[in-house]
């Protein structure tokens, strides 16, 4: 296969990962009311994009994937802030995870960097957006939500690496 062919496929299920992203995200939603939020599964898709395709990828469907959902889902103040959180998220995990090669420590180190980051990130956009109470309130919420998310993603990826060559 050469190599335009390859970018080519990469770029594909990319693009099927940001729409399972919006999807995950939009149908496995619990609403939070104290922090105006909701805990999903769109980091799921994320973290899987960015341990198949890199930080590239991971970027991509990150920012795109909650940028887009927030924008579907009636939180559009959220939509600037989950573009920046996730999109970090897709792009550290995606980092992270290629420097960990084949140690599997550092590759769940690298998810959880990841994921306290997309934390913060909510921390800072729940506070500016309503006020500190509502930040620290996220917190448990985000992590719950990134720690899940990371569970699906390391139980899915070694089956999707061993069906599809990327």
């Amino acid at each position: 296969m050469d190599k335009s062919t390859q970018q080519l496929k990469k770029l594909i299920f990319a693009a099927l990962l940001l729409a399972i992203t919006i999807v995950f995200g939009r149908i496995f939603i619990i609403p939070i009311p104290w922090t105006h939020g909701n805990v999903n599964l769109c980091d799921a898709g994320i973290l899987i994009a960015a341990m198949l395709l890199g930080p590239v990828y991971g970027t991509a469907v990150g920012g795109l994937g909650g940028l887009f959902l927030d924008l579907i889902s009636g939180y559009t103040q959220y939509a600037p802030f989950s573009l920046i959180a996730h999109g970090l998220e897709g792009l550290l995990a995606g980092w992270l995870y290629k420097k960990a090669g084949k140690n599997k420590f550092a590759q769940y180190g690298a998810n959880l960097i990841a994921i306290l980051v997309m934390v913060i990130c909510y921390f800072f956009a729940d506070s500016i957006l309503y006020n500190w109470a509502a930040g620290v309130l996220g917190i448990g919420t985000n992590i719950l939500q990134g720690i899940v998310g990371m569970v699906i993603a390391v139980l899915i990826v070694p089956t999707i690496k061993k069906r599809i060559n990327l």
